[in-house]
């Protein structure tokens, strides 16, 4: 009877039809039902999810255009109208938050070991590897046909780290190199750590990896630990880097000492943006069923937030309490 096929299953009559398709219907509509329950969490590349963060970003135009250390020029100055100034400022602006896109956060990728071929007949007839690279111009890096021939033989696909050197080789791209420079061994980001360097570390490390290779990812991981270790946020406040420091350490749960660090800096907008987005990330929290009952904003929000959630409330409380004292003391003066 389960082997039934279309032609049997016509031939059978109309209420032995409707008996055998009911069990077909009771599962697409359970499927239906879990479909409905299971609602898939936020992405980093959602739209609301990348408002919130780069709402917390900030976009402080001192900070996304200061001086580059790259030799001594003399300042030019410049007469402006105030309606020329104003279109300046304008551009200024809009050019600060195209510098402001926030760079990927992907997955690590799978490792490639697909073995094409074992001729044995070439085993030992040569030394050294062989690695053929397709060079065609019209074809996207990610699906370059690269393989390598080991000396025993093997004809194998070339694994990510071989083709990432195949291409630097033949398609240079500017600000990489061949081999990662020394400066993102653990051992030596601690030190490049301690002169507050963590901005430098992460642009380098998108101009030298892709952003699903392990060492990006791993280097991106260092730098946000040590940020959190230190509570150093405002190195990366208002730069690129600071959505997806904020996107791990919501998806960890490590945000005490960042929304310490907002409250403390009156940046009460952002502290609420920040448990917005954990409460996304974690809907099945306590906090957010009571957010969500209650319709809960700003200090409260926070009230809750660190009542459930946080493991250092009594930072968290008196943090607020020093904001509301101030926020009293500037409306009485």
């Amino acid at each position: 009877m389960a082997a039934l096929g279309a032609r049997g299953l016509a031939a059978l009559p109309a209420r032995l039809r409707a008996l055998w398709a009911l069990p077909a219907r009771r599962a697409l509509a359970a499927d239906a039902g879990e479909g409905k329950a299971a609602q898939p969490k936020p992405a980093f590349t959602d739209e609301a999810v990348q408002t919130l963060l780069y709402k917390m970003t900030g976009l402080d135009l001192h900070k996304v255009f200061r001086p580059v250390k790259k030799g001594l020029k003399p300042p030019q100055y410049k007469l402006m109208t105030e309606a020329q100034l104003e279109e300046a400022t304008r551009k200024a602006t809009e050019e600060a938050k195209t510098k402001l896109i926030m760079p990927p956060v992907l997955n690590e990728r799978e490792p490639i070991d697909d073995v094409l071929a074992e001729d044995k007949v070439l085993e030992g007839t040569e030394t050294a590897k062989y690695v053929f690279t397709d060079l065609s111009y019209s074809i996207p890096h990610r699906e370059r046909f690269i393989v390598v021939r080991e000396p025993n033989g093997v004809l194998r696909k070339a694994t990510w780290e071989e083709r990432d050197r195949m291409i630097q080789i033949f398609f240079p791209k500017e600000g990489r190199r061949v081999i990662p420079p020394m400066l993102f061994k653990d051992e030596n980001l601690g030190t490049v750590f301690q002169q507050d360097r963590h901005e430098d570390v992460l642009n380098m490390c998108i101009a030298q990896f892709e952003p699903d290779s392990p060492d990006y990812i791993r280097v991106h991981q260092r730098t946000y630990e040590d940020i959190e270790k230190h509570a150093k946020y405002d190195l990366l406040r208002s730069t690129r880097h600071f959505g997806g420091m904020v996107w791990y350490l919501v998806s960890r749960k490590k945000t005490d000492g960042l929304l310490i660090d907002m409250i403390n800096r009156d940046l009460l907008e952002d502290a609420t943006s920040l448990i917005t987005l954990y409460h996304m990330l974690h809907p099945e929290c306590q906090s957010a069923k009571e957010a969500k009952e209650g319709k809960l904003q700003g200090v409260d929000l926070i009230k809750v937030f660190a009542k459930t959630e946080s493991q250092r409330e009594g930072y968290i409380q008196l943090a607020l309490q020093a904001y509301e004292e101030a926020m009293a003391t500037s409306s009485a003066s």
